[in-house]
């Protein structure tokens, strides 16, 4: 249960007559206002009124803005806060005449002492008739300037301008250097703790926070710009009343950041209002591995702290209340999709911004070719595979990738770290040329390393799944997502961007059933996504659907007549949507009683931890959607919580559930999944963060690495298909439960990967998805033979 919120105090008016106006008169004559007048704003943009209010101390304030409007159209008003905007394009909507008198309210931060409060038009019919502000100011706030804390290791400094009090805290670069402040909190229950800092480097610098040395949490403090740009970054904790010591200590060798100060405000009721999308997002400029991206503000019922910037679907930076960014470490002359969300000082994130196309300029001149990798040699092989090394080539700037020839033709790529490879699809007994070069980012290619034989052959072993010959079941198909397989083998496909669902044989035959009712997509990650054919399809002739519409997801069944889906009804509706971040795996338990789904988290890192919603989860309800009694959180659907984006399921032999997931910037993992396990998001990525009291993943990897989606597993070996890394993972689960063994199979030989699923002969199914260039219909469907080394497969009881 929330701390209650503090009681406002008494409100202070302040009339419009009496403000600094800029391009507008006093007057008064329409009736109604209070005063000796109100403010006529000129009809120009820029035109304005600024308040001087006085605060008795730092913390929130409501205004109580009171205005007419006899026209028809809103007249927007930018707020500002001593120079800071708080609220962008603020509306004033008409009233109905010039002597109707309404109300308009914002949240805002005041400082202790004398304020500025400005109102500026931002079209040409200028303002609102303005007659007074009401300010009521909220809960105390608690401050301590840092070089008024307790210092250990680092130093108080003035050398950066923008500073509040008279300095600022420069911590030593040492993990363990730290500032505590003392805050003297006049009643007991959660406060809001900000921290204002500068931090002129690009890495983050985390620091752990505690409140009297007990219930440690880790806030990062990402880079700022430069050293003179002063932000804020807030954490929740409870103090008591008197005395707090708040210690906030670095924890990596490059110390924390410059700390200015530490202000505490009693927690108000909870603000679950997001921000309003960023609009006119627009590409400004680019160098060879950057962009520079540029937007007008959201507003917020609170205010805006800061906008995250995504490319497509991925973070790649984070700034605050700023309207230009610059995302870095991107690959030269490629073109990119650029999307912003704005986000509130409660963790809040708005809808996306429209996207933009945004591409990096060329590399510079580089004429340098990469060493020749050396020493290629054969490390293994199975009758489908063979296991290659080399020795790592230099280059005089970096090298970004190798190439794998088979025969004279490309086969196969690495990632530039890579000294190793696992080529599979290969013909048991034929003896292949095998070859490797180096590329830089530059395009300049090294010679070829020395040529060696391989020979696939048989590697003994006990039913270990090999992939082999791969070959095309259907193309023209479009971001083909879910895959669930009937009884005769045929597969129901779902195709996310067109809302079809499909039959598909393994001989290729391809037939539209037709759309799923009321599918709208994101321009992003929604729209129809997975598919799951009933454990009594031969009775009940049930096929599940989870797909996006515009209240949010929802999961929906049909039935199957062999011709067509009928009889469509929602069995739960009302899971948050964004552009990214849907989830949408559906998968059977082993016995069939019970159907999971896998949700995003909206792009809202808070709904992972929020057991009011079911976004940031793995659901289990009943195949009517009705929710199990045995359920951890009872009349809930929430099986597992603190998630980002679940995009794979499947069951083991031993009946436990597997789970991949898109991390945020750093991690991607897979995990086993535990009854009413927390898996950390937000705030712990993969093994990133504050991941205290929280399931560790078995797996992860760097986000440029994978972005798994498709999930499916054979004879205990987890297989996982991924977008960005464009690749297959394959790992064994081992005795303890952990992925050991793992392999990488047909890295960049068919872009991006979606699905991946194990039919009723132990085969794959695989659906690529090339869903960045726009074009419609230029996915496929491939069918991977699996050879099974020294065994058989083993049919889980987990199909149709």
């Amino acid at each position: 249960m929330s701390a209650p919120g503090p009681a406002l105090a008494a409100p202070v008016r302040y009339e419009a007559e009496s403000a600094t106006i800029s391009q507008g008169v006093a007057e008064s004559n329409h009736a109604g206002f209070s005063g000796t007048g109100f403010v006529n704003f000129d009809n120009v943009a820029g035109s304005s009124v600024e308040f001087t209010v006085t605060a008795a101390k730092a913390g929130q304030a409501r205004l109580v803005f009171r205005y007419a409007n006899g026209t028809a159209d809103n007249r927007p008003l930018d707020v500002s806060v001593n120079g800071g905007l708080a609220a962008d394009d603020r509306a004033f909507a008409g009233t109905g005449a010039w002597t109707t008198w309404m109300s308009a309210e914002n949240t805002v931060n005041l400082n202790a002492g004398s304020n500025k409060i400005k109102l500026t038009s931002t079209g040409a019919t200028g303002g609102p008739n303005l007659d007074y502000v009401e300010v009521e100011e909220a809960g105390a706030a608690l401050e301590q300037e840092a070089e008024d804390a307790v210092v250990g290791q680092g130093a108080v400094e003035s050398n950066w301008t923008g500073f509040s009090g008279r300095g600022f805290v420069n911590y030593d670069n040492v993990i363990g250097s730290y500032v505590e402040y003392t805050i003297n909190a006049e009643s007991g229950g959660e406060h809001d703790l900000t921290f204002r800092y500068a931090n002129g480097t690009t890495a983050d610098r985390p620091v752990s926070v505690t409140v009297d040395g007990a219930n440690a949490q880790t806030v990062s403090f990402p880079g700022t710009g430069a050293w003179t740009a002063w932000q804020t970054r807030t954490a929740k904790v409870t103090l008591h009343a008197g005395a707090n010591r708040i210690r906030a200590t670095a924890t990596t060798a490059n110390g924390g950041p410059n700390a200015d100060k530490l202000t505490a405000v009693l927690a108000g009721p909870p603000d679950e209002e997001a921000p309003t999308p960023p609009r006119d997002l627009r590409f400004v400029s680019s160098t060879h591995n950057s962009v520079t991206l540029r937007w007008e503000a959201a507003t917020d019922n609170v205010g805006v702290t800061g906008y995250d910037i995504y490319q497509h679907g991925q973070l790649v930076t984070s700034v605050g209340n700023v309207l230009e960014g610059t995302a870095t470490g991107l690959r030269p002359d490629v073109e990119y999709d650029w999307t912003v969300f704005a986000k509130d000082r409660a963790g809040n994130v708005s809808q996306a911004s429209n996207n933009v196309p945004g591409r990096t300029k060329p590399a510079p001149p580089d004429s340098q070719a990469p060493t020749t990798p050396a020493g290629l040699r054969s490390t293994g092989a199975t009758s489908a595979s063979v296991s290659l090394a080399w020795n790592a080539s230099a280059d005089n700037v970096a090298v970004t990738g190798y190439e794998i020839h088979f025969d004279g033709a490309l086969k196969q790529t690495a990632d530039g770290s890579a000294t190793t490879a696992t080529v599979a699809g290969l013909t048991t007994g034929q003896t292949y040329a095998v070859k490797v070069r180096a590329k830089d980012a530059a395009g300049n290619f090294s010679a070829f390393s020395n040529e060696i034989s391989v020979r696939p052959s048989a590697g003994g072993g006990t039913g270990t799944p090999n992939p082999g010959t791969v070959r095309q079941i259907a193309s023209g198909v479009d971001v083909a997502w879910g895959l669930a397989f009937l009884p005769d083998g045929s597969a129901l496909v779902t195709e996310r961007e067109t809302f079809n669902v499909l039959r598909v044989t393994e001989g290729g035959t391809k037939t539209v059933l037709g759309k799923v009712p009321g599918a709208m997509g994101t321009n992003g990650e929604g729209g129809v996504l997975g598919i799951e054919v009933s454990r009594t399809f031969a009775t009940d002739r049930f096929v599940y659907v989870y797909h996006t519409y515009s209240g949010g997801n929802r999961l929906v069944r049909a039935q199957f007549d062999g011709t067509r889906l009928s009889g469509w009804t929602t069995l739960l509706d009302g899971v948050p949507k964004n552009r990214y971040h849907n989830g949408g795996r559906l998968r059977f338990s082993p016995d069939g009683r019970y159907l999971f789904i896998s949700t995003g988290d909206a792009q809202n890192g808070n709904n992972a931890q929020n057991l009011n919603t079911n976004a940031g989860k793995i659901l289990r309800v009943h195949p009517d959607g009705s929710i199990p009694s045995d359920n951890p959180f009872p009349g809930k659907a929430i099986w597992s919580y603190g998630h980002r984006n679940v995009q794979g399921l499947a069951f083991d032999s031993r009946g436990r559930l597997w789970a991949s997931e898109f991390g945020n910037s750093r991690q991607d993992e897979v995990n086993l999944i535990t009854k009413g396990g927390n898996y950390g998001w937000d705030p712990c990525e993969g093994t990133i963060g504050n991941c205290a009291g929280t399931v560790p993943p078995k797996k992860t990897w760097p986000t440029s690495q994978a972005s798994p989606s498709g999930l499916t597993i054979i004879n205990d070996h987890v297989f996982v298909a991924t977008t960005v890394g464009q690749r297959i993972y394959r790992m064994r689960i081992d005795a303890n439960g952990d992925l050991v063994d793992q392999q990488i199979y047909f890295q960049g030989t068919y872009n991006r990967l979606r699905t991946v699923e194990v039919d009723q002969q132990g085969d794959i199914w695989l659906t690529t998805t090339t869903d960045k260039d726009g074009s419609a219909g230029n996915d496929r469907i491939l069918h991977i033979d699996i050879v099974y080394e020294g065994g058989a497969f083993t049919r889980p009881n987990t199909r149709t």
